[in-house]
């Protein structure tokens, strides 16, 4: 384009549709909202229409309720789209975690979490304990949590992982199978610490964690304390690294060694003996 050529900005202007009736009014509304796409405000128009008059909303009140109505559920439907693509094994929630059953686990430290600002960091957090205390409800939780915010997270397990990179390895995927992985703000892994890795399982792992290192978060959660993890990391140089890279600047919350799952459930058993005695 010419220096001395001069661009014009078209403002849009209303087309005024005189002797447009009701019934032909709905119907253009009805086309325009589904060319839009504004599902959400086609769907409560009519009842939003009848809260205007009641209310007697101006002009501008009701057409911010109807915007606002469908920015709502456009997040709330963003929100369930990322809680997908996580890949959760099951539904856990923040609030339905039983902090009095677990006393090791400080509710405040984990609704700071929530909040999902060591995510943005790029920090790492470690959740240890035996089984039946709470981890992958925390793990799941916090990261379900972290989708609702707007982070792109991925739950997977240790094994499955592995298995993943071996198999990317021995298909000449690896490099964009381990880019894949470096992409989600949050990578949850779970059950890290129950079954041994050979070597080259525990390297491409490393390969995977050195991806993410203070530029996008991890969080695990493992039956092991990490003077255990020479089990899972059988060469102690890795071991040491792979310790080194998932808390370094991180959170470790010990989740203790009694099972509240088993304390629930015979308590269960015995309030059904005494019931049914």
């Amino acid at each position: 384009m010419s220096p001395n050529t001069s661009t014009t900005t078209v403002t849009p202007t209303l087309r005024r549709r005189r002797g447009l009736t009701e019934q032909a009014a709905v119907a253009a509304v009805d086309q325009a909202c589904r060319r839009l796409r504004l599902p959400t405000i086609r769907a409560v128009l009519d009842e939003a229409l009848t809260v205007a008059g009641k209310e007697q909303l101006s002009y501008q009140g009701f057409l911010a309720e109807l915007l606002l109505a469908e920015c709502d559920d456009r997040d709330r439907r963003s929100s369930s789209r990322r809680i997908k693509a996580a890949n959760f094994p099951r539904d856990k929630w923040l609030g339905d975690f039983d902090f009095e059953a677990n006393p090791n686990i400080n509710a405040a430290t984990i609704h700071t979490l929530a909040t999902g600002d060591w995510i943005r960091k790029g920090r790492p957090l470690c959740l240890i304990g035996d089984s039946g205390t709470g981890k992958s409800h925390l793990l799941i939780g916090l990261g379900t949590a972290a989708a609702e915010k707007g982070y792109r997270v991925k739950y997977t397990l240790a094994t499955r992982l592995v298995n993943e990179l071996v198999e990317a390895a021995d298909e000449k995927m690896l490099a964009k199978t381990i880019a894949r992985y470096g992409r989600v703000d949050l990578l949850c892994i779970d059950e890290l610490g129950y079954m041994e890795l050979d070597r080259r399982g525990a390297e491409l792992l490393f390969q995977v964690l050195t991806e993410r290192e203070e530029k996008n978060s991890i969080a695990i959660a493992s039956n092991e304390s990490f003077s255990g993890w020479t089990k899972t990391f059988t060469d102690p140089r890795l071991c040491a690294a792979i310790v080194d890279r998932l808390t370094f600047n991180g959170a470790i919350i010990e989740t203790g060694t009694d099972s509240y799952r088993l304390a629930h459930t015979l308590a269960l058993a015995h309030q059904t003996g005494i019931a049914t005695s």
